[in-house]
């Protein structure tokens, strides 16, 4: 058995889910990994010179056991996020250490100890196997998964499933990720998959998509509504375009910061009209590496006067971290909001209190999303609400070089990988609803 059989089954139009559940599994299958003894490769690198391409393999590892409670996936598409990056560059540190915390809290965690690390945390596929007490999906189901893996044996989760003690990111703080062949999920990870979308658009929303609407729309986030004026850092990216479009879709008006006219063109797209080119207007936040410049607080937050017709913003919709949060903390207006998460050009943030505190202004720290959001966001997906901001595809043996484009900024929106699908396009099953919506859907890839 091969996964040649699989996908066979999987573009066959008349396969069961009986057909699915009587397909041997492999003994191995191809995927994304990093090595435990490379961790220290980059020692003394700057971040910036760190190469995923370098650290990335792409390897044949078994099938692993499948316990209670989860699912193996054939993996059609998935897609880079910025902590596949991390991983590949072992910083702000190993992921092993996850692994090996998460490897001693029961036996069958153990699974997840290993030399290598199989990343990813997003996918699009179908089901091929369901463990004991998993009755909600069985083989052959068509699905997406989100990220969120939690144990919920403590009260402290079952409010919010974010706040369980063993809340971990699948594909980075457990193995098994999405950016292989086959993929190990709880089935309580498993969402359907939006017909309309072709497996790699399908892929891309999963994790930003639903950091995004915990972090702007949600009531565990800034509880965003209608008339809101949202400064948007990095509108045209992985993160910071999906942001965009629930401020449009909300009622709310998004002012997109962005790096380039071309991403600024990109924003204009999706229906944004108030756009700060930063690298145009030569905003410089620090002075030199130790010392922030209040005077370009005051300038940004000025050209953002001019943009709103003399309103301050409403929330900060903050990603970038160091570089950018003293001015994020300045310019949001008296009473309103911050929400932060993933720091991605730092973790050490600087801001005056004087501009929080007498303000009476809040930030809010927001991670991914429980149950009920990635879902919800996902339902937004699949009703053409919010659309994949797919730009680019690369195959499973190009991974290296579609991490290494994250990181270096050098994408926009999302980009997605094939894994088991052969070729972009396929996967579509409602064409009338993808008719409708097929320019948003390829707004970023026709940039």
């Amino acid at each position: 058995m091969t996964v040649k059989d699989i996908l066979d089954a999987i573009q066959s139009k008349d396969a069961t889910s009986a057909d699915f559940a009587a397909l041997p599994l492999p003994e191995s299958y191809r995927a994304i990994t990093v090595h435990k003894d490379e961790t220290e490769m980059f020692a003394g690198l700057e971040t910036r010179d760190k190469d995923p391409r370098k650290s990335i393999h792409l390897d044949d590892v078994p099938v692993p056991e499948l316990g209670p409670g989860e699912a193996l996936v054939a993996v059609m598409a998935s897609s880079v996020n910025y902590n596949s990056v991390w991983t590949s560059i072992f910083e702000p540190l190993s992921t092993f250490g996850f692994l090996e915390r998460y490897g001693r809290t029961n036996e069958l965690a153990k699974r997840h100890d290993l030399p290598y690390h199989i990343i990813g945390s997003d996918l699009a596929g179908v089901v091929l196997r369901t463990g004991p007490g998993v009755n909600a999906w069985k083989p052959g189901d068509e699905v997406v998964a989100h990220c969120l893996s939690v144990e919920l044996e403590s009260s402290d989760g079952h409010n919010d499933t974010m706040l369980d003690p063993e809340q971990r990111i699948w594909g980075f703080e457990t193995n098994f990720g999405g950016l292989a062949e086959i993929a190990l999920v709880k089935s309580n990870q498993l969402m359907p998959k939006p017909a309309h979308l072709s497996w790699e658009e399908a892929a891309a929303p999963g994790l930003v998509n639903s950091t995004a609407y915990r972090q702007l729309v949600s009531r565990n986030g800034a509880q965003m509504k209608q008339g809101d004026n949202v400064l948007i850092w990095g509108a045209s990216g992985g993160l910071g375009s999906y942001a965009t479009q629930f401020a449009l879709a909300g009622g709310a008006t998004p002012i997109c910061v962005v790096s380039s006219e071309q991403k600024a063109e990109i924003c204009r797209k999706m229906g944004a009209e108030l756009i700060i080119d930063r690298s145009a207007e030569d905003y410089r936040f620090w002075k030199d590496e130790h010392t922030q410049d209040p005077k370009e607080w005051k300038r940004f937050g000025k050209r953002i006067r001019e943009l709103t017709g003399g309103e301050d913003v409403d929330i900060v919709f903050e990603h970038p971290g160091r570089e950018t949060f003293g001015a994020s903390v300045y310019v949001t207006r008296k009473g309103g909001t911050i929400v932060t998460c993933a720091s991605t050009s730092g973790y050490q943030h600087e801001y005056d209190n004087r501009y929080l505190w007498m303000s009476l202004k809040r930030i809010i720290g927001s991670h991914f999303a429980n149950y009920r959001e990635a879902w919800e966001a996902n339902r937004l997906i699949a009703k053409g609400k919010i659309h994949p901001t797919l730009s680019k595809v690369y195959s499973l043996e190009e991974t290296g070089q579609a991490a290494y484009d994250v990181h270096r900024n050098l994408h926009q929106g999302k980009v997605g990988v094939l894994c088991l699908a052969p070729e972009e396009g396929l996967g579509v099953r409602d064409e009338a609803m993808r008719a409708r919506h097929i320019d948003a859907i390829n707004r970023f890839r026709n940039s």
